[in-house]
């Protein structure tokens, strides 16, 4: 069956399709500038119903500032001369609020070239410039966070890498002025040997590849000295895809590095310093273990051969110096045990720990338990610190809480291990006068070593509700690498 033709369209048709747009306010205007027609937009939009404004003139929508400034009939004028006008700006609904709008006028001329008169189409654009107004002013006021910003230098580069932007940071950091710098190639910011090794084209490859790249390294200021910048490079595209360009925000990173590499000296010095301070303990309990308690073993078999030989109060005199002589051999051989006690060096902290509580803790009448919760082995200064800590936390039990029970714990935190050494004895009345006075070199050392270590130490209690001494050491190994654990 053949298609049937599309029906004709007709003046009413039109007429029916301009009468009922309700997005647009579409009407004719005389030559002269009277309102003669009026759609349903038209009353929507301006809020006159079409008894109300047809015949009065077009001007009623003008603000009264472009009344007297001749306005509306300007825009008649100019549209008669040239066809059509376009404008946009405030114009006035029935109830007095005004509205920006878009304005379209265009002539009628009839055959003959006769004006005929105006066809004039508004659109409310309110919504739209409040829009439009918003981002502007959101954009306005993220260029001025980005051209005050002091801290970091923010620029933009065009895709060759020639600098079109400049902050204030910019300006701070690198110490060039924006008409100094802008126009100019970003590889004045690099060393001449990154320069001849091709490294900032080679950055701006990358970061069109991948997007961004990230990098650290030495950077070159206006007046040629060097800098530690962290650099971010930011490859920027547009809708098509087409790269515009490139984000760069550099950030003065010197002294965080002059702390790091403080910190890393400090780090290898403390290390040094544990090994040293070993070393010397080692050799002492080597001194005391084959010179000293040698030599008192075999005066205390001399005055036992003698007690033997000698008879009524001469014997008993020579059993009494012996025994002395093993009490004092019993004291140095507990010595040589804390200054080098076993299992450290060879099986590791937690095991040290434990041997040390088996034999002097629990040799003392008291009860332990040792609680750890270690991702891993810390590194041998950090242990080492760690147990002679403790180790001075526990002779403090033995000899002074009156304790039944201690309970040393060891757990992983923020990069360092945090210990705690409790007892249940008699407690402490001022944990902190304790340290004011000169007698407790134990506590003092304790602190010392901790704060020495890079960490802290405390030490609180209340009478008869037991004593807990904390701290925490950061378990970096020699040299500042992270040996977290």
């Amino acid at each position: 069956m053949p298609e049937s033709s599309p029906p004709e369209i007709t003046q009413t048709d039109y007429r029916l399709l301009v009468q009922n747009i309700v997005d647009y306010a579409i009407f004719m205007l005389d030559p002269r500038g009277r309102i003669v027609s009026w759609n349903a937009g038209a009353e929507r939009i301006k809020g006159y119903r079409a008894e109300e404004i047809i015949g009065r003139h077009f001007s009623v929508f003008y603000p009264p500032e472009d009344v007297a400034a001749g306005k509306p009939a300007h825009g008649l004028v100019v549209a008669a001369a040239e066809g059509r006008l376009e404008d946009e700006g405030w114009r006035v609904r029935a109830d007095g609020t005004r509205f920006w709008a878009n304005v379209v006028i265009t002539a009628l001329y009839d055959d003959t070239g006769e004006l005929r008169g105006f066809g004039k189409v508004t659109r409310d654009m309110t919504e739209r410039r409040i829009a439009e107004r918003a981002l502007r002013e959101s954009e306005e006021r993220f260029r001025l966070i980005v051209q005050n910003v002091v801290d970091y230098a923010i620029f933009m580069l065009d895709p060759q890498g020639r600098i079109v932007s400049w902050n204030a940071g910019a300006e701070r950091i690198k110490g060039y002025r924006a008409e100094e710098i802008i126009g100019r190639h970003f590889s004045a910011f690099y060393p001449p040997e990154d320069v001849a090794a091709g490294k900032p084209a080679r950055e701006l490859v990358v970061a069109a590849a991948e997007g961004r790249l990230e990098d650290e390294g030495w950077r070159v200021r206006a007046d040629g000295t060097r800098f530690w910048a962290n650099v971010v490079i930011t490859a920027l595209y547009d809708d098509t895809g087409e790269l515009r360009g490139f984000g760069k925000v550099t950030r003065d990173m010197t002294e965080r590095r002059t702390a790091e590499r403080a910190l890393d000296e400090r780090s290898r010095l403390l290390t040094h310093l544990v090994h040293a301070q070993e070393m010397e303990r080692r050799r002492i309990a080597w001194d005391v273990h084959d010179d000293t308690i040698q030599s008192m073993v075999a005066v205390g078999m001399r005055l036992q051969l003698l007690a033997d030989q000698l008879e009524g109060e001469h014997a008993v005199g020579a059993l009494q110096l012996n025994e002395t002589v093993s009490a004092a051999v019993h004291r140095l051989r507990d010595l040589t045990f804390r200054l080098r006690p076993p299992g450290l060096d060879r099986d590791g902290l937690v095991e040290g720990l434990t041997s040390y509580l088996d034999q002097v803790v629990t040799g003392a009448g008291l009860t332990y338990s040792l609680r750890h919760e270690l991702d891993r082995e810390p590194p041998a200064e950090t242990a080492i610190t760690i147990f002679r800590i403790c180790q001075e936390a526990l002779n403090n039990v033995r000899k002074h809480a009156q304790a039944k029970a201690v309970t040393v714990s060891l757990a992983s935190s923020g990069h360092g291990v945090l210990t705690r050494v409790a007892d249940d004895g008699v407690g402490v009345s001022d944990p902190a006068g304790l340290l004011a006075v000169p007698d407790h070199f134990g506590l003092i050392e304790m602190r010392e070593r901790a704060e020495m270590a890079g960490g802290w130490w405390s030490i609180r209690g209340r009478p008869d509700d037991g004593t807990t001494v904390e701290f925490w050491v950061p378990a970096l190994a020699s040299g500042g690498e992270d040996g977290r654990v």
